[in-house]
């Protein structure tokens, strides 16, 4: 019998996996396109010009993310789906470097610091035994 890990997301799990997606594609679209807005809300001043479009490739970046995790969300083992969560964590880890260095700005630290718990807490649910059935689970799942 395979462990509770090794299936797909059920229920709150994977409303939860779902959510995030949906959070890194509408951060995405924010960067693609409003790439100013984007760069604040980042935490870096907005470049001119054709420098825009590095900050449009952390939406590019941000996309895929939102792709695979709602793609593994659906598909994948939780297992799966919790280690593209913690090797995720090198993204939020840079993200808050790259801000610090560049002078500290106090909320989007605070904002880089939240994307790394989250992604790190749901990894750690994600690993953790269901404990029986999950609130709306799918029957035979």
């Amino acid at each position: 019998m395979t462990g509770d890990a090794e299936r797909p997301a059920r229920g709150w799990r994977l409303a939860a996996i779902l959510a995030l997606a949906g959070l890194f594609a509408g951060l995405a679209l924010l960067f693609v396109r409003a790439p100013s807005a984007g760069a604040v809300l980042f935490g870096l001043p907005a470049p001119e010009g054709g420098a825009l479009a590095y900050v449009q490739a952390i939406g590019f970046r941000d996309g895929a993310l939102a792709l695979a995790l709602a793609g593994l969300g659906w598909r994948a083992p939780r297992s799966a789906v919790a280690l593209v969560l913690r090797v995720g964590l090198v993204i939020p880890a840079c993200d808050f470097a790259l801000v610090a260095l560049s002078g500290p700005v106090a909320w989007p630290l605070a904002l880089h610091l939240a994307s790394g718990r989250v992604l790190l807490g749901l990894s750690l649910w994600l690993s953790s035994p269901a404990g029986g059935r999950e609130p709306g689970a799918r029957p035979g799942g």
